[in-house]
């Protein structure tokens, strides 16, 4: 494991036994090894927030911590499945990080202009939403001075251009690319693990493997609740204080969405993480 620290630069270090699980943004405490060229790692420090999801047994894994800011990549191809954007800035907002929204390939005009119409939900809501180029360094100052300062995750589909995007921010990157798919136009696996960089402004940004499908872990119905910020907002005129948004009487969060004040597709958004984190529940206690 490679370890970026201020005062020695970068080090190798090996981990303490079998339990230690260091992620990319955590703070540890490491120790130099006797006669060895490598560190050990002792224990990690306290972590400010993690960004989680459930394993196949449904714990809890960390894919990192100590995140300010979560980019949540969407690309003109693959098409993109905006449900997993609505579960990344929904993790983002319960672990209280910022979610910027990138829609990257916006060269690509047709399925651009067909991406709008979600792109402008999420600026109703309050998110920043970045249209870029990896390809042509379209807007890439724009996301640069974004990420100033910031500790970040950029997280998404396979293929939408995590990497390029970084090798753009960074000329020194070199982070892999890969072409989508001839048959599906679907995204190819480059990435296979995160790594942390430091951008040239100030911050660091992590690359991390691209997806199929995400949901964060999720503790309570509030936890939904809360990673919905325009639902969240509209919860507190419901009749009842744990109102799921669902059948319950005097909801007004159904008023809402029925009067298109809030988005009919991140309502349903909205029920299917809460009808998988149910079904987690319901499976593994």
């Amino acid at each position: 494991m490679n370890l970026r620290i201020d005062h020695y630069g970068e080090i190798v270090a090996r981990i303490k036994g079998k339990k230690l699980r260091p992620v990319c943004g955590d703070y540890v405490i490491a120790e130099p090894i006797l006669n060895e060229p490598e560190w050990l790692i002792q224990s990690i420090c306290h972590r400010d927030n993690e960004l989680t999801r459930p394993d196949s047994r449904g714990r809890k894994e960390v894919l990192a911590a100590n995140l300010s800011c979560v980019v949540v990549m969407a690309a003109a191809e693959p098409k993109p499945d905006w449900f997993v954007v609505d579960r990344y800035l929904a993790a983002a907002e319960i672990i209280g990080a910022e979610g910027i929204v990138v829609f990257n390939k916006s060269d690509l005009v047709s399925a651009t202009e067909k991406a709008k119409v979600v792109l402008d939900e999420y600026r109703k809501i309050g998110y920043s939403v970045l249209l870029c180029s990896a390809k042509n360094a379209i807007n890439m100052e724009l996301l640069s001075a974004e990420l100033k300062g910031k500790t970040a995750i950029i997280v998404g589909q396979s293929g939408v251009g995590k990497s390029s995007v970084i090798n753009n921010l960074i000329s020194e990157a070199e982070q892999r690319t890969g072409e989508l798919s001839d048959s599906s136009r679907e995204g190819k696996h480059t990435t296979a693990n995160s790594v942390m960089l430091n951008l040239p402004d100030g911050g660091a940004v992590i690359d991390s493997p691209g997806v199929r499908d995400y949901a964060p872990t999720i503790e309570s119905a509030q936890d939904v609740n809360r990673g919905f910020r325009e639902i969240y907002e509209r919860s507190q005129q419901c009749r009842f204080a744990n109102c799921k948004h669902l059948r319950e009487p005097g909801c007004s969060v159904k008023d809402a969405a029925a009067g298109q004040e809030i988005s009919e597709r991140r309502y349903e958004s909205y029920k299917r993480l809460m009808s998988s984190s149910q079904k987690l529940s319901d499976k593994f206690g």
